[in-house]
């Protein structure tokens, strides 16, 4: 605030003794105390408004910054989202147009039978005792032959568990 030494306070204490006398003195340097309270309380409260006004800004370019991201992100998925419907009619018209030119029966046999041959191939590595122990099918029957092994009476000797 004011920078005043003690030489100078003495001077003012001097000059005001001089001016107001001995008697008033008291009183007069209550009522000075009192006003620079006062003032000091004003002046932080000004202080404090001030702080308070700065942050409140600060927070308000926070906002508008993260409201602009906000902003951009939607722009974003909104875009993501238009380009991946138009890929997926793009997609859809080709799927159409595969399905016109769909398989043969003799086609769909052929993959059949290849592809029987291939999981041939993939499960005939494994040795035949791993697969008896795992329950793997070692022969490929059909679901009524299956039926029928299991409708057939117990045989004599084998117990059912």
């Amino acid at each position: 605030m004011i920078d005043l030494g003690i030489s100078k306070l003495a001077l003012i204490g001097v000059v005001a003794l001089i001016v107001i006398g001995p008697e008033k003195l008291p009183k007069v340097a209550r009522m000075a105390g009192t006003l620079l309270g006062r003032a000091q309380r004003y002046i932080n409260e000004v202080k404090s408004e001030v702080s308070r006004e700065i942050e409140l800004e600060e927070l308000r370019k926070m906002q508008k910054d993260v409201q602009d991201a906000a902003h951009n992100v939607e722009q974003s998925i909104h875009q993501t989202w238009s380009e991946t419907e138009q890929e997926l009619r793009n997609l859809g018209q080709e799927t159409d147009t595969a399905l016109l030119h769909t398989a043969t029966p003799e086609q769909l046999s052929v993959k059949v039978k290849s592809f029987r041959r291939k999981k041939l191939a993939r499960t005939s590595a494994l040795p035949a005792w791993y697969k008896n122990r795992h329950g793997q099918r070692q022969h490929i029957i059909s679901g009524s032959a299956r039926m029928a092994r299991h409708r057939a009476y117990p045989r004599s000797g084998s117990s059912f568990f």
